[in-house]
């Protein structure tokens, strides 16, 4: 679970979807060194905890992080961080902003920011040794499937 300085969308809970923090905390975090990973995004800041991936650890789970490029770049620049990456790819650009546009929680501006990010994650995605796995998700059972398969190394 990540940390946010964005405001809760309808139904989000603190603490179940995210951890809701003041821009000031979220600053505090970055320079005490308390993320894993962190960026910003449509003018809102987003990090993942180095406690809450520790204490995950500990209970003998796997983590598993939905991060974009700027979070994987500065794991991947860690050596102490054993990491694999998957690249989930919606089926079409046209079928992602069809979804985002489904969800019904974003302006039309705040749409248009999600789709200029997702065409440099995409070309991204295409770098050579940029992830240890895509998946291309057009049926939502069959993605998942595959991401369990590949996250529990079955097949």
């Amino acid at each position: 679970m990540s940390h946010t300085t964005r405001a809760p969308r309808v139904g989000e809970v603190e603490g179940k979807n995210y951890f809701f923090v003041s821009p000031s905390t979220f600053a505090e975090l970055v320079s005490q060194g308390a993320f894993v990973e962190h960026t910003t995004f449509n003018g809102n800041q987003y990090g993942t905890s180095k406690k809450t991936v520790s204490d995950q650890i500990a209970k003998g789970l796997i983590v598993v992080f939905d991060i974009d490029i700027d979070g994987v770049k500065q794991m991947k620049a860690n050596p102490s961080i054993n990491a694999r990456y998957v690249f989930i790819k919606p089926p079409s650009f046209e079928a992602l902003e069809e979804r985002l546009r489904g969800r019904g929680t974003e302006s039309d501006e705040d749409v248009q920011r999600r789709l200029a990010q997702a065409r440099i994650e995409l070309e991204y995605a295409n770098t050579q040794g940029a992830q240890d796995k895509v998946i291309i998700n057009g049926d939502l059972q069959t993605a998942y499937q595959e991401l369990a398969n590949f996250v529990f190394q079955k097949s």
